[in-house]
C-alpha cells in the first residue's frame, strides 16, 4: 500500500487559483495519496476569528503534517500569514517545499530562502520532493 501524506498547503485566499490548481494536480496523480490540512477560505476562524485565533488554527493544522508546501509566487513576500506559516513550520521542524508557480518570472525570495527544497510547477518534481522530505 502506498504511503498517505499529510500536507499543509499554504496559500493566499486572494490568489486561490494556484492553490486550486495544485490540489487538482496532486489529486490526479496516480499512486499519490494525501490529506490537505490547509485552513479553508470558508473556515469561520478566517471570517470571525482574531489574528491570534487564526495563528492557533494554523499551528493545529501544521502540527500533524509531514511537509508544509508554500506557493512561491511574488505575492507571498507581502503576506503576513505566509511569514507566520514559515515561522510555525520551522518551530515544529517541518520541512518546507517551495513551488514556483507555473510560468512565473518573479518569485518570493522570502519563501525560497526558508525552503528545504524548491521545485518548478511540475507534477513529478512536486511529488518526488514531497516523498523525499516526508
Amino acid at each position: 500500500m502506498s504511503k498517505h501524506y499529510h500536507l499543509f498547503i499554504s496559500h493566499s485566499w486572494t490568489y486561490s487559483d494556484a492553490y486550486d490548481g495544485l490540489t487538482k494536480l496532486l489529486k490526479n496523480r496516480p499512486y499519490f495519496y494525501y490529506s490537505d490540512y490547509s485552513v479553508p477560505k470558508n473556515d469561520p476562524i478566517h471570517t470571525n476569528g482574531t489574528d491570534k485565533d487564526l495563528k492557533e488554527a494554523i499551528e493545529r493544522k501544521i502540527g500533524p503534517c509531514g511537509v508544509v508546501i508554500i506557493l512561491a509566487g511574488v505575492y507571498s513576500t507581502y503576506s503576513k500569514w505566509i511569514n507566520k506559516e514559515i515561522d510555525i513550520a520551522q518551530k515544529y521542524g517541518k520541512p518546507i517545499l517551495a513551488i514556483e508557480p507555473w510560468g512565473s518570472e518573479r518569485t518570493s525570495t522570502v519563501v525560497k530562502n526558508a525552503a528545504d527544497r524548491i521545485v518548478k510547477w511540475n507534477t513529478e518534481s512536486i511529488v518526488a520532493a514531497i516523498r523525499e522530505l516526508d
